[in-house]
């Protein structure tokens, strides 16, 4: 394998005077000097104002490297500081160049040149369009010390650097901590999801999508996103929030596209609207299913273009955000029965993160639990702790399948704050407990008695058609109305077990007392498999 330079002549430091050329440190020509850096061919670039200083540099390695061949490329380039220039006369001379990797390794010199040509080669060796290590050199450490000085090959493969790499990692692991709140959450499911938020917060500014009931988090995680976000210096402007269930008519326009004074009755004054707040920022749109289609249009036009016409306006503004949205209503199915644009859709459903609900994720109760009453004691200064026996029999009641959990985060921060205000000296304790599930049980009943009729239409079949059309999206309308809150039971008590035969138990705890042998596990896996479905995939979702 032939070892090939490339760099380009140093106009100042490549000069030698003839009295004293050899007793000073030229970069180029010290390339030469060095016993244990054997090089076949130096390519070397220069322009035609410098010819003589090359003659001169060409002439002195014949004499310290008679063994290396020097090739000149004559090198056009009116400018060196000229970014626009130096990088595209250096890309063409690299889409030129013959390499040939299998015969061939290629260093390439950035010790000369301007610092703008530097730059440039550094940046078309990391994208390899010059398949090549960079070299550096330097003077002597000493004065008058060996004139070949010193060099050094830099290896631009970041993942062999050990120490590099492992504070890349502790930078991603506390990132995903961040975005969970520094809560130690044991859903696997979950967990994954988060890492990949967090490559995804790191990567890509396109429009985040994040779905799932209310209540799941999808607002507390999205001003977490734009906080690791402006923590990378991704953005530097404002997180703007608005509720779009909260706009209707006008005023809908009005606060997300901003008005001009006269423009409707009541508008006195210029608005400039949200999307213009959140310039250079991100816009966060919760509920974005209940936006009306007029401003879906806009929106969509919005998100393309970053230019959008303000209400009664004649010239448009120009806003540049990152956009995330939330939503707890089905948007694909909704944009099929027409009620929610199909191309606005597309546009913000590129990164799609489905929050689970908290009875999906009873394993996280705990680590929440304790979460909460740190919560609380920020707030109020009060500290306040369960005994044992109240702490067993809170996760107990949490984690059974009675637990409808219907305002999920909402419910359980709501309930740690009753519980932590009526601890007498800071101790919850069992009565404490029974009291306040008496209470959310009382408040889960009431809401599910105020919703109308069978089927999709209460709170509870709803998410029950979330939860099913996740795994069945195909067919779920074709399950009967009798399967389905059956199914959903069934898919719940296995995403709360440890084991396919945990959840068997729990579902067929009385009728298996009938059975000389039961094998629940078994029956359990025959009856997903009636729905095409197995263990590993209702578990993981």
């Amino acid at each position: 394998m032939k070892t090939v330079v490339i760099g380009m002549l140093g106009s100042t430091l490549d000069q030698g005077q003839a009295s004293q050329r050899w007793n000073r440190w030229r970069p180029t020509v010290a390339l030469g000097q060095h016993s244990d850096l054997l090089i076949d061919r130096i390519d070397l670039l220069y322009s035609e104002a410098h010819k003589r200083i090359a003659d001169t540099v060409v002439a002195d390695l014949g004499v310290v490297a008679p063994e290396t061949l020097v090739r000149r490329h004559l090198f056009g380039m009116h400018n060196p500081w000229d970014f626009e220039e130096v990088y595209a006369a250096l890309f063409d001379f690299a889409r030129a160049y013959p390499f040939d990797t299998e015969k061939e390794e290629y260093l390439v010199h950035i010790t000369t040149g301007t610092h703008v040509i530097q730059i440039c080669l550094f940046l078309l060796i990391e994208s390899r369009q010059i398949p090549a290590k960079p070299i550096q050199t330097g003077p002597p450490p000493k004065p008058y010390g060996d004139p070949a000085g010193i060099y050094g090959i830099i290896d631009l493969d970041l993942s062999r650097y050990d120490k590099l790499a492992e504070r890349f990692k502790q930078q991603a692991k506390g990132d995903v901590s961040f975005l969970k709140s520094g809560i130690e959450t044991r859903n696997s499911a979950f967990n994954t999801m988060i890492d990949r938020i967090e490559e995804v917060g790191a990567e890509s500014v396109e429009p985040i999508l994040l779905t799932g009931p209310t209540g799941a988090g999808k607002s507390r995680l999205a001003q977490l996103i734009y906080e690791l976000r402006r923590k990378r210096r991704l953005v530097k402007g404002d997180f703007v929030e608005v509720n779009c269930a909260t706009l209707r008519g006008d005023a809908a326009m009005s606060t997300l596209f901003g008005h001009k004074k006269g423009a409707f009755t009541g508008a006195t004054t210029d608005r400039p609207g949200l999307l213009r707040q959140a310039d250079g920022g991100v816009l966060f749109l919760d509920e974005i299913g209940e936006l009306g289609g007029d401003e879906q249009a806009m929106l969509l036009q919005a998100i393309e273009f970053k230019r959008f016409y303000p209400l009664g306006a004649d010239q448009e503004s120009a806003s540049d955000f990152q956009l995330i949205c939330g939503s707890n209503r089905p948007l694909e199915r909704m944009a099929a029965e027409g009620r929610f644009r199909e191309d606005l859709l597309a546009r913000i459903n590129i990164w799609a993160f489905r929050l689970p609900g908290l009875a999906e994720r009873f394993e996280d109760i705990e680590p929440n639990l304790e979460y909460e009453l740190d919560r609380h004691a920020e707030r109020s200064g009060k500290l306040a702790r369960f005994n044992r026996e109240a702490k067993d029999l809170f996760l107990s009641l949490a984690t059974s399948p009675a637990a409808a959990w219907r305002g999920n985060f909402r419910d359980l921060s709501a309930g740690v704050m009753r519980m932590a205000t009526l601890a007498r000296g800071g101790r919850i304790t069992a009565d404490i407990v029974r009291e306040e599930w008496q209470r959310l049980e009382n408040n889960w009943q009431v809401l599910s008695e105020g919703k109308e009729g069978p089927g999709d239409a209460s709170a509870a079949n709803k998410d029950d058609a979330a939860l099913l059309r996740q795994l069945l999206p195909d067919r779920y309308d074709r399950l009967d109305l009798f399967d389905r809150p059956q199914l959903a039971c069934v898919v719940r008590a296995c995403r709360q077990s440890r084991s396919i035969s945990e959840a068997g138990r729990m579902l067929f705890a009385e009728s298996r007392q009938k059975k000389s042998k039961p094998n629940d596990a078994d029956r359990l896996r025959k009856y997903l498999a009636s729905f095409g479905l197995d263990w590993e995939v209702v578990r993981s979702g």
